[in-house]
């Protein structure tokens, strides 16, 4: 019996690039024999055309599934509504924007009939990215694997081939507050690692500015690890014992007749100081507080306007 193959893409204002994917997906399933394909979009809000070039596509290709949200919920939250509804034995990640290319699909499926659960596509160039973007992702993997003890896949997104099994897994975490990179790492399993190039957008322009990807980072080590929490109770331990000995350094010194002085700029500047440090730690907390808060109203994660399902996965 043949295996089912889910592709799952994500879709916000994709208008531009729709056609070439259509194309080069097409391209797949004819060169690939041996298994069914099920291409389920999700319009993640789209304000342009995509919903509606999707649904032509989905006329004419019985392969096709969609999921229309009610409204903008962002990528992370998209994932998971195509992981909730994905049919297939296995589930590919890809970008409509063909900055991955589908064609690496085919070696992803051969890794996978080998026993590999979950087949991640790591980066060995990624033109058409700034040298600052390039340098923050380094930085951030390196500040993820550094405060915690789970291997982190470095230079890799959400391009990626995963077994039954692992979408099982990932349909568990339920929190508003996703970091779906990190939770391919959670949850284990056998993994593997195939090298490609990752190419600039055909069209269009890119969804994430600075102001998102860092707001994705932060997410990313709160909702990963304690450690930032753990940084500041140790730093606020140093220096309540450095203001320790100070304070004895100003007791004792005048009984060697050294006068302690007015020191008005000298204690300002510790103030200021102080009180800074005070703040950002202030801010950490309130970043875990508020993830408690938001998860504490068990909202759903997402609506659906509207969804259709592919008519034959066998076809």
């Amino acid at each position: 019996m043949k295996k089912t193959i889910s592709v799952l893409i994500p879709a916000y204002n994709e208008q531009a690039v729709l056609a070439a994917l259509f194309e080069r997906l097409d391209a797949l399933t004819a060169s690939v024999k041996g298994y069914y394909f099920e291409f389920l979009f999700v319009n993640d809000g789209s304000r342009d055309e995509t919903l509606e070039i999707i649904k032509r596509y989905a006329k004419t290709n019985r392969r096709v599934s969609y999921i229309n949200l009610s409204r903008n919920f962002g990528k992370e939250i998209a994932m998971i509504a195509g992981i909730d509804h994905v049919q297939g034995d296995a589930l590919v990640i890809i970008d409509a924007d063909l900055q991955d290319p589908p064609e690496l699909i085919p070696d992803m499926i051969k890794l996978w009939e080998q026993g590999y659960d979950d087949v991640y596509a790591r980066r060995k160039s990624r033109d058409g990215e700034t040298w600052l973007k390039k340098k923050t992702s380094q930085w951030y993997y390196k500040l993820l694997q550094s405060s915690t003890t789970i291997p982190i896949q470095i230079d890799t997104g959400d391009f990626r081939l995963l077994d039954r099994r692992c979408i099982d897994a990932l349909k568990q975490f339920r929190e508003s507050q996703r970091n779906t990179k990190a939770m391919f790492s959670w949850i284990g399993y056998k993994k593997k690692e195939i090298f490609y190039d990752r190419d600039p957008r055909i069209a269009g322009e890119t969804k994430w500015n600075y102001r998102k990807l860092i707001n994705l980072a932060i997410d990313g080590i709160t909702s990963f690890t304690t450690a930032p929490l753990r940084i500041a109770s140790v730093f606020g331990l140093i220096v309540s014992c450095l203001a320790f000995c100070y304070v004895l350094y100003l007791v004792i010194r005048p009984l060697f007749g050294v006068p302690t002085g007015a020191g008005y700029s000298s204690l300002m500047a510790v103030i200021l100081f102080m009180g800074g440090v005070q703040m950002i730690f202030l801010g950490i907390i309130g970043e875990y507080i508020g993830r408690i808060f938001n998860e504490t109203k068990q909202r759903p994660l997402y609506l659906i306007e509207e969804y259709h399902q592919a008519h034959d996965k066998k076809q």
